[in-house]
C-alpha cells in the first residue's frame, strides 16, 4: 500500500537512521559557522552562482548565502533568521547552541531515552536559563554601557580595530533618534560610499542622498530650504495609446514646440509660486524643466527611491505630492540647509538642520565594496 502512495523516486528513512540523519545535517550547519565566533573567529569567503564574492564572519549572512536543501538544516537556518529579526545579533551563538543540544540529544538517544523526554528536559532547562538571565541582567546606565554593547557586537569582525570610532557613531545615532526608551531603527539610515578609511565614517544629523543636483547650473547650497517632494515625473506626459501628430507647416511645428515648452515652464512657475527652492523628484526631470529650475535658483534632485522620499518627508515635515497641480505651500518640508558635496568622483546631496531631526544617516567609508559591506553588517548588529 505504501508503495502505491509514495513515488518510486522517493527515499524513506525511518527510526534511528532518520534521527541520526537529521541531527547530522543540523550539526554540519553548526560546524560551518562555529569557526567564525569569538575574537579569533575566521572570515568565510562565499561565492554565488553568478560569481559574486562575499567575505564575512557574520553568521546570518553566511547562512543566508548558503543553498541548503536538507529540511532539518533548513530549520537551523530558520533559528538564525528568527534570532536576527528579534534580536539583531547572536545568530552564530544560537546556531551553535542548537547544534550542541542536538549532539547531546544523540548521546541520550543512544542511551534509549525517548525523544519526548529529551525535549521536555530541554524545555525545563530553557525556563531555568531564562530565570537565571533575569537575575543576572541589569539596567543600562549611561553611554558607557551602550558603547560596551556596540564593542561586543563588533568584536571578532573584520572591523574590530575600528570599533571605538564606529561604536561612538552608533551610540550617537541612537541618542539622536531615541524617544525615551523607544528606538525605531528605521530612523537610522545607512549610506555607503567607497573611498577613504573606515575611521572617516561619520554621523550626519539629517539625510544623505546618493544623487547630486540634476543640473550643473543649479545652486550648490540652499539655506532655509523649502522642499517640494514630487512623486510624478516633471516631464511632458505622452499619450497612453499610440498617436501620430501631423504637422503641415513650420509654423505648426513651432507652435507645438512652444506649447511643450510652456507646459514645462508652468511646472516650474507652480513650484516657484508656492515658495519651493528645493525640488526632490521620485522620477525624472526634463532638461527644459532643469533649465528653468536653475534659472530660478531652485535646487533639483531626480530619481530618488521611495524609501528616501518617505524619510525626507518624515524629517522635514513635508508631504509627498502625487500630482504637481495639487501642491500647496503647506505641503513643503523645511530644512536649515540643503547642499551638494563631492565624494571622490560622485556627488551627494546633504539635507541637514531639519524641522524634525528624527532621522539620521550613518555615512560608511571604506576602501572596497567588501570592506564597506562588512562595516554595514557590523553596524546593523550593533544597532540590533
Amino acid at each position: 500500500m505504501a508503495d502505491e502512495v509514495i513515488s518510486n523516486e522517493s527515499e524513506r528513512i525511518l527510526g534511528r537512521d532518520a534521527q541520526r540523519n537529521n541531527i547530522l545535517a543540523a550539526r554540519v550547519i553548526s560546524e560551518t559557522v562555529k569557526t567564525t565566533l569569538g575574537p579569533s573567529g575566521m572570515d568565510k569567503m562565499l561565492v554565488d552562482r553568478a560569481g559574486g564574492v562575499t567575505i564575512t564572519n557574520d553568521g546570518a549572512t553566511i547562512l543566508d548565502e548558503m543553498e541548503i536543501e536538507h529540511p532539518a538544516a533548513k530549520m537551523i537556518v530558520e533559528i538564525a533568521k528568527t534570532q536576527e529579526e528579534e534580536v539583531g545579533d547572536g545568530t552564530t551563538t544560537a546556531v551553535m547552541l542548537a547544534g550542541k543540544l542536538l549532539e547531546n540529544a544523540e548521546t541520550l538517544l543512544d542511551k534509549k531515552i525517548h525523544p519526548t523526554s529529551i525535549a521536555k528536559g530541554y524545555r525545563w532547562a530553557a525556563n531555568k536559563a531564562l530565570e537565571l538571565l533575569k537575575e543576572l541582567s541589569f539596567e543600562i546606565d549611561g553611554e558607557d554601557d551602550l558603547l560596551k554593547i556596540t564593542h561586543t557586537a563588533m568584536t571578532g569582525k573584520g572591523v574590530e580595530y575600528a570599533k571605538e570610532k564606529l561604536g561612538s557613531v552608533v551610540v550617537d545615532s541612537v541618542k539622536a533618534v531615541a524617544n525615551g526608551r523607544i528606538l525605531d531603527t528605521e530612523n537610522i539610515r545607512i549610506q555607503k560610499k567607497k573611498g577613504q578609511d573606515i575611521e572617516k565614517s561619520s554621523l550626519i544629523r539629517g539625510i544623505v542622498l546618493d544623487n547630486g543636483k540634476a543640473n550643473t547650473h543649479m545652486p550648490e547650497r540652499i539655506e532655509n530650504a523649502k522642499i517640494a517632494l514630487i512623486e510624478e515625473s516633471l516631464e511632458v506626459k505622452g499619450p497612453e495609446t499610440e498617436a501620430r501628430i501631423s504637422v503641415s507647416s513650420p509654423e505648426q511645428l513651432q507652435q507645438f514646440i512652444s506649447q511643450e515648452d510652456r507646459m514645462l515652464r508652468d511646472k516650474v512657475e507652480k513650484l516657484k509660486a508656492v515658495g519651493a527652492n528645493v525640488v526632490i523628484c521620485q522620477k525624472g526631470i526634463d532638461e527644459v524643466v532643469q533649465f528653468y529650475l536653475a534659472k530660478e535658483g531652485i535646487y533639483g534632485v531626480r530619481r530618488i527611491p521611495k524609501s528616501d522620499m518617505q524619510a525626507i518627508a518624515k524629517t522635514t515635515s513635508g508631504r509627498i505630492i502625487s500630482k504637481l497641480d495639487e501642491i500647496e505651500e503647506g505641503d513643503l518640508g523645511g530644512a536649515g540647509l540643503v547642499e551638494e558635496k563631492k565624494e571622490n568622483d560622485d556627488f551627494m546631496t546633504y539635507i541637514t538642520n531639519c524641522e524634525k531631526p528624527g532621522v539620521v544617516t550613518i555615512l560608511i567609508r571604506g576602501g572596497t565594496e567588501h570592506v564597506i559591506d562588512e562595516v554595514e553588517r557590523a553596524i546593523e548588529d550593533a544597532l540590533g
